[in-house]
Parts: structure tokens; C-alpha cells; sequence
């Protein structure tokens, strides 16, 4: 049964007040609806005393491990979440989101998993030069790693297993895609591809966090079923999927749960705040995630 909630009660967590964060506050504010800001930093939660005074909360937070903690936290105290925790979960962790792609049948890169340098050195020449050498959690196209030789393969695997830390010590590997100087970042919310961008650069990343230009992309047919597969291959919810042009055709690298458009709005002229904040309010009348 649904119930109707005329002025939805909304928790948004957050780390610091981003452009993306004022611009869905306003939306919210222009709505006529309060949001509590749950400042992660400053959060403690009782995990034996529930607090279900939000009808909803949307995370926000830019700290991945935080984000997971919280949304556990409030799941299990039966709150509906913006995305969910699985989701979360999911599209933080690269190898998670090749496996849930592969498992859907979701077209990716060829990706080798490999535990120590020496295995790495196996996967990355199997995968063939240039290969990609990506961190399992990270973002912001940061510590990414083109491998073009043996040489440079040995000295960054060597570099990153001296560093010491667990996660350095799984080595995700991509086999390189021959793109043009650009690829796609699409906005998918709930089931609609609403708008995407191309990013183009003249350096092999082309994060617009990294200096990467923006244009609008088209939302044809094939990028559409595309985009709507891998958000529901990863859980849905509010994602933003990029997306590789390759010779054989259109290649999913990566799902983002927590989502950057400041620079995607006049691009595409699309209102993304708005279809968040939609998003978000049918999760809070329906109870679930839409």
C-alpha cells in the first residue's frame, strides 16, 4: 500500500556543501520542502535507538566508506535510501561492478584480477599493451595507470605493492580501448537515460574533474538500453554510467552511485536537480526504492 506524503520528510548526507548539494537543496527549498543536512563528520548513531523521523534520505556524503556505514545504519532501521546500500556497495568497488555487469550481460572491457605484482605482470600482458591499471575503489579518473610496456608495468606493479596498503595489493586490469578522444558519461535515473554528455581531452582520461570538455551527447536507442542495463545490473537508483566508444561497439567502464552534474545542466539542458529530487520524493511516497 502506498501512502501519501504531501510534504515528505527528507535527511540528505553529506560530507561539505558542493554545487551539486545547493543546487538539489534549492530544488528542494523551491518545492516548499525542509531537508535535514546529516553532516557525516559530526554523526553519531546509537545503533540501538532508531531514528526514523525522515521519510527518506539521500546520500550525498564524497566518502565512500562513510556512505556505506550510514546507509547500513539507517536500512536496518527501516528508512528508505537514495541509492541503497547495496547499490553503494556495488558501484564503489570496480571489481564488484565488472562482475555484476558481466554476470547481466552488460557489454565491458575485458578485465584480468590478479593478487600480487608477479600475477599482475601475467594478467596485464594478457590483457595485451597499453593495458589499464585501475585502483578497485577510487574515483575522480585518479591513480589510474596506462601501462604501455613491460618496463612501465614492472615499475608501477612494483610501486604499488611497495606501498603496502590492501587495497593496492589487488590489481584490477582493463585491457585499453581504442576510443576517440573522448567517451560518455550518462545520467540515469531510476529506468530513463535522461541526458548524457561526451567528455573529450587530449589525454587518455577524460574526467571532467580532470579537465576533460563537455558537450551534449544524444540519447540514441542503443545508448539508452545500454545505460538502463547497467544501472539495473548494478541495483538502480540515481547513477551516472560512463561509457566507451570502442570499434566494436559501446563498452560500459564504469557506474557511479554519487553522481557530479554541475557541468552537465546547460550542457544538455537538462534540469538534473529537478529529476533527482523527483526521484527521491516517489522513493519517499512509495517507501522503496522506485
Amino acid at each position: 500500500m502506498t501512502t501519501v506524503l504531501s510534504r515528505p520528510r527528507v535527511g540528505m548526507v553529506l560530507s561539505r556543501v558542493r554545487v551539486e548539494e545547493k543546487l538539489l537543496l534549492a530544488e528542494f527549498e523551491q518545492r516548499g520542502i525542509e531537508v535535514d543536512t546529516l553532516d557525516d563528520r559530526t554523526l553519531v548513531f546509537d545503533l540501538a535507538r532508531p531514528r526514523r523521523e525522515w521519510d527518506v534520505v539521500l546520500a550525498r556524503s564524497v566518502s565512500h566508506s562513510r556512505t556505506l556505514y550510514t546507509l547500513r545504519v539507517l536500512e536496518g532501521w527501516g528508512l528508505p535510501t537514495v541509492n541503497r546500500h547495496a547499490v553503494v556497495n556495488t558501484c564503489g568497488d570496480k571489481l564488484l561492478t565488472s562482475m555484476a555487469l558481466l554476470e547481466n550481460g552488460v557489454p565491458a572491457p575485458r578485465t584480468l584480477l590478479a593478487f600480487t605484482a608477479e600475477s599482475a605482470i601475467e594478467a596485464v600482458e594478457e590483457a595485451g599493451y597499453p593495458a589499464v591499471l585501475k585502483p578497485v575503489v577510487g574515483s575522480w579518473g585518479r591513480l589510474l595507470a596506462r601501462l604501455n610496456d613491460r618496463d612501465a608495468a614492472e615499475a608501477v606493479l612494483e610501486h604499488k605493492e611497495t606501498l603496502g596498503s590492501p587495497q593496492h595489493a589487488i590489481f584490477y586490469v582493463q585491457q585499453h580501448v581504442a576510443k576517440p578522444d573522448r567517451d560518455i558519461r550518462a545520467f540515469v535515473v531510476g529506468d530513463e537515460t535522461i541526458c548524457a554528455i561526451y567528455r573529450y581531452s587530449a589525454h587518455w582520461i577524460t574526467n571532467t574533474a580532470r579537465g576533460g570538455r563537455a558537450t551534449n551527447c544524444p540519447v540514441t536507442p542503443e545508448l539508452d538500453a545500454l545505460c538502463r542495463a547497467a544501472a539495473r545490473a548494478v541495483g538502480g537508483g540515481i547513477l551516472a554510467v560512463d561509457v566507451l566508444e570502442s570499434p566494436d561497439g559501446l563498452l560500459v567502464s564504469e557506474v557511479n552511485d554519487t553522481m557530479e552534474f554541475r557541468n552537465s545542466i546547460d550542457t544538455t539542458g537538462v534540469n538534473i536537480p529537478a529529476r533527482v529530487v523527483d526521484y527521491v520524493l516517489e522513493v519517499a511516497r512509495q517507501g522503496v526504492a522506485a
